[in-house]
């Protein structure tokens, strides 16, 4: 398992698009930049709660967690979380973690933004440059 620290920016979509649609002015879009950590035995976006607070993500149910010290729990999950980084950007879900305060990255995130992680240089790059490639067996 490796783990990296990266900078990453935190997005209401819904208010993108309300921004887009004339229906919210842009400098009101809620977003953040926060901390994250890219941990490749992790599955999920993992946010804090601040955060999910602070962009005003609506609720979609929860999910039960595992942690790695092999506690379990419940925990909320919300939705239309737009992430950036490193010049790439899609739209989560993600699990909201109460006493967290930092993002966390896992494989679904990696995945879908087609990122290569070094875990010896303890960097994180874009497997092609310039565009995103989907795996299709």
């Amino acid at each position: 398992m490796g783990r990296i620290s990266v900078d990453l920016k935190l997005t209401n979509s819904q208010d993108m698009l309300r921004a887009e649609d004339g229906i919210l002015p842009p400098d009101q879009i809620r977003q953040t930049t926060a901390r994250g950590v890219v941990d490749t035995g992790a599955t999920r976006l993992v946010i804090p709660a601040a955060v999910a607070e602070q962009l005003g993500l609506p609720e979609t149910g929860e999910v039960g967690v595992r942690y790695a010290d092999g506690r379990t729990g419940t925990r909320k999950v919300v939705e239309n979380v737009r992430v950036a980084l490193l010049d790439r950007e899609f739209t989560f879900r993600a699990i909201v973690e109460p006493d967290r305060d930092t993002a966390l990255i896992g494989a679904i995130v990696l995945e879908e933004l087609d990122f290569v992680v070094d875990c010896v240089a303890q960097r994180l790059y874009p497997r092609d440059p310039n565009r995103i490639i989907a795996e299709i067996e």
